[in-house]
Parts: structure tokens; sequence; C-alpha cells
């Protein structure tokens, strides 16, 4: 499994949720730490379950948080990589002079620059979930067992796991950004994986706005992408 393949499938399992009408709360499943119920408990998981595990303990368990956001409803990375485009282009058109060439959406790469572009926003969308702080060793070793159980690559179950274990950083993730394209599909993948209701998650999205470069009204049109 590629890092495009899981977040489509992180992605699908949002939008099945979704549609549920489902919280993170009520979905969040519970592995025992050790011993034969940890074992059986991973062994009578089904794939699904454990994709909605993996996202649910990434976006975190406060009440009210909910996964209703456009971003996931999409349930692809393709259809999150154009309303990000879509958001640019929109922007563009607003400015007396354009800024160039904006890249490629995700959509449109293919091989090595679809992954590389895939772990990027991997890498965004857990920096983000990371932001208010509720991610402790506790929930780390939960979404291991969950990685675990889905049977990834290794060298994409130590990618996250290097990335859950990273400290928070904007600049890194912002570094990544190699056009404007990706730097409006980190935003609106951020964005999707953040329920702001906290001044660590605010100071985080306006430290990835400087240093991903955004103009305010671009920020303005992806957040109005994000919340339709």
């Amino acid at each position: 499994m590629d890092a495009r393949t899981l977040l489509d499938q992180l992605l699908q399992s949002g939008r099945e949720l979704a549609d549920k009408g489902q919280n993170v709360a009520e979905t969040k499943l519970d592995i025992p730490q050790a011993g034969p119920e940890r074992q059986a408990a991973l062994s009578g998981m089904g794939k699904g379950a454990t994709l909605a595990g993996v996202l649910t303990l990434l976006l975190g368990t406060r009440a009210g948080r909910g996964l209703a956001g456009t971003a996931l409803k999409l349930g692809s990375l393709a259809a999150v990589g154009r309303l990000a485009y879509d958001a640019y282009q929109g922007w563009q058109h607003k400015q007396a002079a354009h800024s160039g060439d904006a890249g490629k959406a995700i959509d449109e790469l293919t091989g090595s620059q679809s992954e590389q572009r895939s772990r990027m926003l991997l890498k965004a969308m857990i920096a983000a979930a990371k932001a208010d702080g509720h991610i402790d060793e506790a929930e780390r070793s939960k979404i291991e067992a969950y990685l675990e159980k889905l049977e990834l690559d290794s060298a994409t179950q130590q990618f996250i796991q290097d990335e859950i274990a990273k400290p928070v950083d904007a600049r890194e993730v912002a570094s990544g950004a190699n056009s404007a394209a990706a730097a409006a599909e980190i935003y609106l993948t951020s964005l999707l994986a953040i329920d702001v209701d906290s001044d660590q998650e605010r100071a985080y999205l306006n430290e990835l706005v400087h240093a991903l470069k955004l103009a305010p009204e671009l920020v303005a049109q992806l957040q109005a992408k994000a919340n339709a």
C-alpha cells in the first residue's frame, strides 16, 4: 500500500462515517494494550473498521468533533486536490497580475510525483491532527496497532510513525510545497484534520499560512471550500 492509496482509503472511511452522521467519539475503537485481548481485537477488525480507527485517533475524540467537513465527504485525495486547485484558480482570476504556472493538482500527477505529493499531504494531515496535543503515547501505540493490521509496506508505516513522533512544525510541513497547487493542497488537507476550537490549532494554522506564503484572499477561498 502506497501513501496515496492509504490517504484515499482514509478519506473514504471518513466519508462513510460522515454519511452515517457519526462523530469520532461514537466511532472510536479501543484496542487493549497487550495480551490475548489485544490480538483478538486486532484479528477481528475488518479493513474498514481499522481505517476508521486510524482516522478517529488522528482527528481526536473531543466531544462535538465530527466528520462532516466537505473535504472528508468528498472521499478521495483527487477530489480534495481538485477542490484546492479550483480555490486557487478562483483567487488567481481576481488578481490584477497572474503569478505564473500554479503547478499540477495531485489528480494530474503520476508515479513518483504522485507518491511524493501524497506523502507530503499525509505529513500535513498528521501535523495538523497533532496541533491540539491530543496524540499522546497511549494514542500513538493504538495508532501503531491499527497500522500493523493494515499491513502497510514498511516504508509507509515507518513514515507515519516518524511523523507522529515529530514535534509539530508548520515550517517543516510547508517546505514540501513546490508549487502553488501543492501549497493550496497542504492547507486544505490541514483544514480537514482540524476542528478549530483551540488556541494551539489557530496558532498552527496561522503559522502554516505564513510558511506557505498564502495570500489572505486565497486562505479565505480555501476555508470557504472546506466549510461549504
